[in-house]
C-alpha cells in the first residue's frame, strides 16, 4: 500500500430535492388519441428537499449526512459531523496517511465558528482557507 504524508479532505453542503412518484406516474400514462387530456394540478418543483452534507477525499466520498428536517447547520452539529468523519478516516484510511489530514471546506457561519476551530484542532485536522467567491476555483462543482 502507498502512504503518503497529507491527505486532502473535501467537504461540501448541497440540497437534494425530491419528487412526488405517484404525480410523475401519473402523467406518464398512455392515453388514447381521443381521450381528453388529464387534468394537471400546478407543477411544484418538488415534493421536499433535504441538506446533505458530503466530505470525500480523492479515493471515495467518505461520509454523507441528511440534515434532519427542521434543523440547521451550527457549530455543534458541524463538530459531531467532523467528529464521526474522524472515526471513518481511521477506519478507512489508517496506514496511508503519515502526517495528517487537510480539510477544504467553505467559509459558512458553522465553519468558521470558534467552537468548530477548535474541535478542528482537537482532531488533528488543518484547514486550508477556503478562497473567496471565484467560480474557477470552486473544487466541488
Amino acid at each position: 500500500m502507498i502512504s503518503c504524508r497529507v491527505q486532502l479532505v473535501t467537504m461540501d453542503e448541497m440540497w437534494l430535492y425530491h419528487y412526488d412518484p405517484e404525480r410523475k406516474q401519473q402523467s406518464m400514462e398512455c392515453q388514447h388519441s381521443g381521450s381528453p387530456r388529464p387534468t394537471k394540478f400546478r407543477v411544484q418543483k418538488s415534493a421536499g428537499k433535504v441538506l446533505a452534507s458530503i466530505f470525500w477525499d480523492q479515493d471515495s466520498i467518505l461520509l454523507t449526512d441528511y440534515l434532519p428536517k427542521g434543523q440547521t447547520i451550527k457549530a455543534e452539529y458541524y463538530s459531531s459531523l467532523l467528529v464521526q468523519l474522524k472515526d471513518i478516516l481511521k477506519e478507512k484510511r489508517s496506514g496511508k496517511v503519515t502526517k495528517g489530514f487537510l480539510c477544504l471546506h467553505d467559509s459558512a457561519p458553522a465553519h468558521r465558528a470558534l467552537a468548530t476551530q477548535k474541535k478542528l484542532a482537537y482532531l488533528g485536522f488543518h484547514c486550508l482557507h477556503h478562497p473567496l467567491y471565484s467560480p474557477d476555483l470552486a473544487p466541488s462543482d
